[in-house]
């Protein structure tokens, strides 16, 4: 089966699907969960996106999550270990009608703070979500049968607007600890 990119306009359970997720997680890692996020398109204010529920995980040991991979499998979830991302653990649900992403890094990552910047970046910037809503809808027309393209075509638009959201971010805090 070909797994179809779709990018539709944003949902009003998109967040309701993460807190009834987010439970079913913390249920299992209560142990070593730190916190969980809801990130990427389905976690911004009007954003057009898949619909693919990202979730961030921080842990306190990245090598204790290995152990839960039964239970999580139980739930639906299929293991992906590092999935091209060193120091990450990522998994699946919902096979080739994906549902859910979860990425999983130990605290103090450097891709927790990226994805966290991203989203509070995107959320106070409209105009960029935008840009990225319509980036999104015509790589999916385009490549709709393509994953990798799509990313691909999606990989410039995201780095620049990870620097802008890094500065924003330094901006914003330096004016908070001068008050």
């Amino acid at each position: 089966m070909v797994r179809i990119i779709e990018v539709v306009a944003p949902q009003d359970n998109w967040i309701e699907q993460f807190e009834l997720e987010k439970q079913l997680l913390e249920d299992i890692y209560t142990q070593e969960i730190i916190a969980l996020h809801h990130i990427g398109s389905t976690a911004i204010k009007n954003s057009k996106a898949k619909p693919v529920i990202d979730m961030l995980m921080v842990v306190k040991e990245l090598s204790k999550v290995d152990k839960y991979n039964l239970e999580i499998e139980k739930i639906g979830y299929e293991c992906l270990l590092e999935n091209g991302i060193s120091e990450r653990r990522f998994f699946s649900k919902g096979g080739d009608n994906r549902s859910h992403h979860l990425h999983v890094f130990q605290v103090g990552n450097p891709e927790i703070k990226r994805h966290l910047i991203f989203k509070e970046f995107m959320n106070c910037h409209p105009e960029e979500v935008k840009t990225y809503s319509y980036l999104k809808e015509t790589l999916a027309q385009q490549f709709s049968n393509d994953i990798d393209a799509y990313m691909a075509g999606k990989d410039a638009f995201i780095k620049n607007i990870d620097q802008k959201a890094e500065k924003w971010y330094d901006n914003k805090h330096r004016f908070r600890r001068s008050e």
